[in-house]
This record gives C-alpha cells, sequence and structure tokens, in this order.
C-alpha cells in the first residue's frame, strides 16, 4: 500500500471539477487546496441541452484559460450521464490542452465520508447496477487520505458479504441517487494527483460505464 506524501501548500492551481455520472449537475472550482465555487443542478435529461449553458454561467469565459487542469466523475452511474460529462470534459481539455484526471464515481461519494472516519480506518461504499448486481469499492482512510484497496468492480450479495466479513467491516454506506453534490470531492482527489505530478493527457481519459442488463459479468 502507497502512502500519499503530504499535501503542498504552496500549490496555486486552478481546476474545475465536472460530476454528472446520476444526472445532478455538478460544478467544483478550487485553487490549490482553497475550494472556490461549486453549484449543483438537478438537470436529469436536460443534461445534454444544459450542461453547456450551465458552464457558462458558472466559469466566466475569461477565467478558462487559467484552467491548470479539470477533472471529471468517470462513472459508474447512468450510461448518459457519464457519457456526457466524459465527451464534454474531453473536449475542453484538448481544446484548452489541460491534463483531464478521471475519478470514480464511488470514490468521490467516499471521500466526502472521509473527516468522519478515523486514521486506519476501512471505508465500504456501494451502489445499485442491474440483474442482482451492485458496484462496490474498499478503501482505507490514512492520515485523512482515501487508499484504494479493492477499486469499482461488480459483485453479488453474497460475495461482497463474505468480503466485509473477511476484513471486519461492519458499516456499508450505500451513494445516494444524486451525487453531482460530491463535485468538490472529486476535484479533492485530482488535485492529490496533481500535486504528485500526474498530468494525464485528455486521449487517455475513458468512462466507466459499467453493466448493461446484456453484459456478460466476469470475476
Amino acid at each position: 500500500m502507497t502512502v500519499p506524501p503530504p499535501l503542498s501548500l504552496a500549490d496555486h492551481s486552478l481546476g474545475l471539477a465536472i460530476h454528472t455520472a446520476t444526472g445532478q449537475l455538478g460544478l467544483a472550482l478550487q485553487r490549490g487546496e482553497n475550494p472556490v465555487a461549486q453549484q449543483t443542478w438537478p438537470l436529469d435529461r436536460e443534461l445534454l441541452n444544459q450542461l453547456h449553458n450551465c458552464l457558462g454561467d458558472f466559469l466566466p469565459s475569461q477565467q478558462w484559460s487559467e484552467l491548470d487542469y479539470l477533472a471529471v466523475a468517470q462513472g459508474p452511474g447512468s450510461f448518459t450521464s457519464v457519457r456526457i460529462g466524459m465527451v464534454t470534459a474531453r473536449t475542453l481539455a484538448q481544446q484548452l490542452q489541460i491534463p483531464l484526471f478521471t475519478i470514480s464515481t464511488l470514490a468521490c461519494f467516499a471521500q466526502s465520508l472521509v473527516k468522519t472516519c478515523g486514521d486506519g480506518e476501512l471505508l465500504a461504499v456501494t451502489m445499485p447496477a442491474t440483474r442482482g448486481y451492485f458496484y462496490g469499492a474498499l478503501y482505507q482512510i490514512v492520515g485523512e487520505k482515501l487508499i484504494t484497496l479493492d477499486g469499482d468492480r461488480l459483485w453479488l450479495p453474497e460475495d461482497w458479504q463474505q468480503l466485509m466479513a473477511d476484513k471486519g467491516v461492519k458499516q456499508i454506506h450505500a451513494t445516494p441517487d444524486q451525487l453531482g453534490i460530491t463535485a468538490p470531492q472529486l476535484l479533492t482527489l485530482a488535485w492529490q494527483h496533481w500535486l504528485l505530478g500526474d498530468r494525464p493527457h485528455w486521449s487517455a481519459a475513458q468512462p466507466f460505464y459499467g453493466m448493461s442488463p446484456t453484459d456478460p459479468v466476469a470475476n
């Protein structure tokens, strides 16, 4: 297990997060470690039509050139909503020629719970899928940082319960229906990667659509 280095307080990078994975649009802006602004919109079926207007209202046109990086929620979530966010983020990162970080939807939610956990505590989160499966991920809190032990994957209930028993996890956190509210946490996780020196090219950004009803399940 790799523990991230201490965060740098001297960083003044400007990052923008775009979270669309559940149909609730969440945008967040951060300068270094300091939140600048955040906002959510319950767009759902209007996400495609309204996303660019919301971006324009949230970030004045003269500030786009100041961005150092972008972050986008890669899923799991709604296929259409994830795709809209990913295409938008890739297009913007390409035009601005800045790095694009893709962050798990489950990790964003888990990050929102970090301050309620103790050092070394295990944090398990789940999201509904289809055909009796669900998405699950297991993290550990180390120095108020989120460490991935078992990333996003499909689980059957009995297999997940066995993992929880083996790891001694007593509490499991289910994601709410709307996750655009975790855009600030999306940005926090991206910023941590930024501080480590990661500069992912926009073309490497790929969505995690998860499972469709016709997909085979591989363990």
